[in-house]
């Protein structure tokens, strides 16, 4: 069976966007802030004690989340080289997918008695869903040609947004309607939203599992220590990406605009909680609103990167993330939050889908496995969601106020633009040079 561009494997490989994007919008953006928030407001002191240190509830999120995505960056180089050196990703897809899923049925226990259960169970959750995406990624240059890798990773991220609606819209019916089922209990709803997450996530994740190949060893023998042959691996890699110049112009760029694209994703619930007091029902309204439109999102920016190319879409793209940081500090109103959200949730789904196909695009194409180039690339998100979330926090706890955090964000979006600039440059005289040899 031919493996690029077959529609059965693209279809088994979005699928596993659709099990585990759940956990991105339930337990990451709307229900578990929102209740974590609640359970943890203190009569207004927004105050908790974390193993006998006392954070701001919000902060202390952040920063457990930092630390999640830093163990994940630290491990993945490793784990990744040794998946390309025994061929078998799919193993470690499985293991971390074992890791999230549990974590968040966990969460069913989670209330004001037990915080430090509860905030280790979250950043557990994290580890499984970012430890999974890496293999999952790394099977793109694997499944498209490069023609049509932009468009089979917007498919991903398409896929995802759809299921994680489906299973949010589920999970409101417990929240909005409890009185439906006979619920009694106003902390049950949104912990069953958590095991409900866990369940989905191991069950649709099956499909992947069950159709995707294997993988490919790099190695010629397997006689070698494993780790050894792991940090081999990784050793290769490092060196190949270091002779690839429009690659190492790219991740400088996407590690600072990813500082404030994924800390806006992360914090938008807890901003519009706290600084504009909005209800739990708006916020639901608000997420959804920005999954649907980062449907659309996706799918147009990787139509408008054909006609543009890659880097001048993600220029564009870069550009309007600033706006919505300026026009975040300002807002006070439910309204402007709701169009400021329309707009997030278009510069969403682009910027995510379109930085996955470019740096796949700047691959090389015939390489047996990918495990361990995909881990440069998420390695680069984690730390770049470590330094984005701690800064974040630490200005809030410093300020006061969440306003002046977000807006700080538009200094690494800045730094990003200056660095995409700089990427179009050295693209443009690589296509020249790549078009002169051609003569």
């Amino acid at each position: 069976m031919q493996l690029k561009d077959n529609k059965r494997t693209i279809w088994s490989w979005a699928m596993f966007d659709w099990a585990n994007s759940a956990y991105n919008l339930v337990i990451t953006t709307t229900i578990f802030p929102a209740y974590y928030t609640a359970i943890t407001a203190n009569n207004g002191t927004h105050k908790v004690d974390f193993f006998g240190h006392t954070f701001i509830n919000t902060a202390l999120a952040d920063y457990a989340l930092a630390a999640a995505y830093l163990i994940i960056a630290l491990m993945l180089p490793v784990l990744t080289a040794i998946a390309d050196f025994r061929g078998n990703k799919k193993v470690f897809m499985q293991f971390f997918t074992l890791i999230g899923a549990i974590s968040c049925g966990l969460l069913f226990f989670f209330n004001k008695n037990n915080i430090e259960m509860g905030i280790i169970c979250f950043a557990m959750a994290a580890i499984g869903y970012c430890g999974g995406f890496v293999f999952y990624n790394s099977y793109l240059p694997q499944i498209a040609s490069l023609e049509m890798q932009d468009k089979v990773s917007a498919k991903g991220f398409t896929y995802g947004y759809i299921g994680s609606v489906l299973l949010q819209l589920i999970c409101f019916a417990f929240v909005l309607k409890p009185d439906w089922f006979g619920i009694t209990d106003v902390s049950l709803p949104p912990r069953l939203s958590f095991l409900l997450v866990g369940v989905w996530w191991i069950a649709f994740a099956q499909i992947p599992f069950a159709i995707l190949p294997k993988g490919a060893p790099n190695a010629q023998s397997h006689h070698k220590n494993i780790i050894k042959g792991g940090f081999a691996e990784l050793g290769k890699v490092w060196k190949k990406i270091g002779q690839m110049p429009l690659l190492k112009k790219f991740l400088p760029a996407f590690f600072f605009y990813s500082m404030g694209v994924q800390t806006v994703m992360l914090v938008a619930t807890s901003f519009g909680a706290k600084e504009l007091g909005l209800p739990q029902e708006a916020l639901i309204a608000i997420i959804l609103i920005i999954q649907l439109v980062a449907i659309g999102g996706a799918i147009l920016m990787s139509r408008l990167a054909v006609k543009f190319g890659n880097v001048r879409i993600l220029l564009f793209v870069v550009m309007l993330w600033v706006v919505v940081c300026v026009c975040a500090y300002f807002i006070t109103t439910a309204t402007q939050f709701y169009i400021l959200a329309t707009l997030v949730g278009l510069v969403m789904g682009g910027i995510q889908s379109l930085s996955r196909s470019t740096y796949s695009k700047y691959l090389p194409q015939n390489i047996p496995d990918t495990a361990s180039f995909f881990s440069f690339f998420d390695v680069t998100e984690k730390l770049a969601i470590v330094g984005g979330l701690f800064s974040f926090g630490f200005i809030e706890e410093l300020s006061g106020s969440m306003r002046n955090s977000t807006l700080a964000l538009c200094v690494y979006f800045a730094i990003g633009l200056v660095l995409l600039f700089v990427l179009l440059s050295a693209e443009k005289k690589h296509n020249k040079n790549a078009d002169f040899s051609a003569v």
